[in-house]
């Protein structure tokens, strides 16, 4: 087994994915970092019709600074838009219909922290997949850990360099492939054979 510590994001996009359902990790979550800008940790991608669309969690800006303590802000319904995005992006994708009540329920209810809400939808996706990979939360900050440190490995404005097989997405056929959108993507275009293509992934590492 080997231990990795992995940053906790907003449905996660693919490689995360990869990375966490590896049988051979031992997963560690990042509570105590610093929150970063502009990165998966408050925001997913996904396929909407006039190609890649962010969806961007508000924060409360109060001075905290610890991921853990990073409060959601309630200024905007960001979720009846984050949902309404996700809907029309796919609701003509071949499995939606088949998730939408499972995903309908991350944003049917509040969560104050931002940690919280994110590992609810770890919580869906791990239900929507089977699966029940086990995963524990940090318990200080360390700048050099020993386990393998992906904290700063996903970039939400450079695209990973890694291996992975196209799948059909709902607007591939006129604006192409997009590789590594939230798993969100992923699981309502192949479904079922999410889980396969996870595992076919060329590792990170």
């Amino acid at each position: 087994m080997k231990n990795v510590l992995l940053p906790v994001f907003y449905l996660p996009p693919i490689s995360w994915f990869s990375v966490f359902l590896d049988p051979e990790n031992e997963v560690i979550l990042e509570q105590f970092e610093n929150f970063p800008k502009q990165t998966y940790r408050n925001r997913a991608n996904i396929y909407g019709a006039n190609g890649k669309l962010s969806l961007i969690i508000p924060i409360h800006h109060n001075g905290k600074r610890k991921m853990k303590d990073i409060e959601v802000s309630e200024s905007e319904d960001w979720r009846k838009l984050h949902w309404k995005s996700i809907k029309t992006a796919y609701q003509s994708s071949p499995y939606f219909e088949f998730y939408e009540d499972k995903f309908i329920r991350l944003f049917e209810e509040k969560e104050k922290y931002l940690l919280d809400f994110n590992l609810k939808g770890l919580e869906v996706i791990q239900q929507i997949f089977k699966t029940e990979k086990a995963q524990s939360l940090n318990k200080e900050y360390i700048k050099n850990p020993g386990e393998i440190d992906f904290r700063e490995k996903f970039s939400a404005k450079i695209p990973l360099e890694f291996e992975v097989e196209e799948y059909y997405q709902t607007f591939s056929d006129k604006l192409g492939f997009i590789k590594d959108l939230s798993v969100l993507d992923l699981i309502c275009n192949k479904g079922p054979e999410s889980l396969t293509y996870l595992k076919n992934i060329k590792q990170l590492y």
